[in-house]
């Protein structure tokens, strides 16, 4: 097979309506981080999203993240609980407020954030430090819905803001309604490899008009409404281009066939992989969870035997891993002391050679040495996934060809393993 099949790429429309709205910019010289493709892009938002809510366009999905923390009070000194297994963007803007990340651990169902400990940890820290944390972000791992009732319904208990991760879940939604939604405040992101992208960049959901009109102003620099530059607070440079915002609009022509392909491909990955003994393919937990299937997952029974597995970790990663393409730092060592089973480690490096980009799931974030002296409150769920979990290739241009290659590929790697 000549060509590579990577994790998960973006898909222009068939119209090539991105070009579109993108000419249209660079000829009436819209080039900037305002104009038409961005006021229509957030009214495309708005509409796909419902629940009368306002988006804000923005250059990231950290934006996004950052932006909701501060609407949400988040400041130095402060304690956010966070989802543990997820990305660190989710983590990261914690510690831009001078505020400390305090983890949550999954339940095995969704494998986001349990509920229980979730309960467990704001009461804990009620008790240590006398106050209650500011913000609860609750994170959709690779598009799949997290239990927001009973998060909901946690956090009214103790009068705690949400702050929906939604980044890999653009389009999931639990009874109907699209996840972002529920919370205060909801994160998309439209990075190169999201459901749909924009290049770079995400938005922020707004639970209404004064709250959007204030990230609205705090995006936009914080900017005061004089004839010259006047700043009483201090602002970012976050808003979307009009470029970028051009290439939205077209994508939202093709959200829904792009959901329902990844949707095919998880149902196509869970038929043929069930015989296959040691493999589970990961879906939703009950019918109120409709996922977007992001990202397709398995997990590899640890005592599953693997071609090459004796040699797993022997040989350092060349080059970037799984799109990190800005990765500069060379590893001191290939192990560290959380890390995928060499079983997994085995598959990856068996199918990368077979043209099949795979990847681990999400380090923990309470096992990351930059938050190690975070408060986590655990009970190894995420660990344990993390050293069985591998995702699969699952975006737009995977064809159903193609996941029937990658499963007969697995199942070759399991020969005589």
């Amino acid at each position: 097979m000549e060509k590579r099949i990577y994790l998960c790429l973006a898909h222009m429309s068939e119209a090539g309506l991105e070009q579109q709205y993108v000419k249209e910019a660079f000829d009436t010289n819209w080039v900037v981080p305002l104009g038409p493709n961005v006021n229509g892009f957030e009214k495309n938002l708005e509409a796909f999203v419902g629940q009368g809510k306002r988006v804000v366009a923005l250059s990231s999905g950290t934006a996004a993240v950052h932006l909701g923390l501060i609407a949400c009070g988040v400041q130095p000194g402060d304690e956010v609980l966070v989802q543990s297994f997820t990305f660190c963007a989710s983590s990261n803007p914690v510690t831009y407020l001078g505020a400390t990340p305090v983890f949550i651990d999954s339940e095995p169902h969704s494998w986001n954030m349990d509920p229980v400990l979730l309960e467990k940890a704001i009461i804990d820290r009620l008790e240590r430090t006398g106050r209650k944390p500011k913000a609860i972000i609750p994170v959709a791992l690779y598009g799949m819905p997290y239990d927001i009732r009973r998060i909901m319904e946690i956090a009214h208990r103790y009068d705690i803001p949400i702050l929906e991760d939604a980044a890999e879940g653009f389009g999931s939604r639990v009874d109907g309604q699209v996840l972002g939604t529920f919370g205060h405040y909801g994160v998309l992101s439209f990075n190169g490899n999201k459901m749909i992208t924009t290049s770079g960049g995400g938005a922020l959901v707004c639970p209404d008009e004064e709250a959007w009109r204030h990230i609205m102003f705090l995006a936009t620099q914080a900017r005061e409404a004089y004839p010259y530059y006047q700043h009483e607070e201090i602002g970012y440079n976050y808003r979307m281009s009009n470029i970028c915002a051009g290439i939205g609009r077209g994508q939202m022509s093709v959200l829904e066939e792009h959901i329902a392909h990844h949707r095919r491909l998880y149902e196509l990955y869970a038929e043929l992989l069930q015989p296959v003994e040691g493999i589970t393919v990961h879906g939703e937990p009950d019918h109120h969870y409709a996922s977007n299937f992001w990202l397709n997952t398995i997990l590899l029974d640890p005592d599953l035997k693997v071609q090459g597995q004796e040699k797993a970790y022997q040989t350092g990663v060349q080059g970037a891993v799984g799109g990190a393409g800005g990765v500069v730092h060379a590893a001191t060592s290939t192990h560290t002391d959380c890390e995928p089973n060499s079983n997994v480690e085995a598959m990856r490096v068996f199918l990368d050679a077979k043209g099949i980009e795979a990847r681990p799931l999400w380090k923990p974030m309470h096992k990351q040495p930059v938050f190690q002296h975070c408060p986590a409150y655990t009970n190894g769920v995420s660990e344990s996934l993390f050293k069985q979990g591998l995702c699969l290739p699952s975006g737009p241009c995977v064809t159903e060809e193609d996941a029937r290659y990658i499963v007969e590929m697995i199942k070759e790697a399991l020969k005589n393993g």
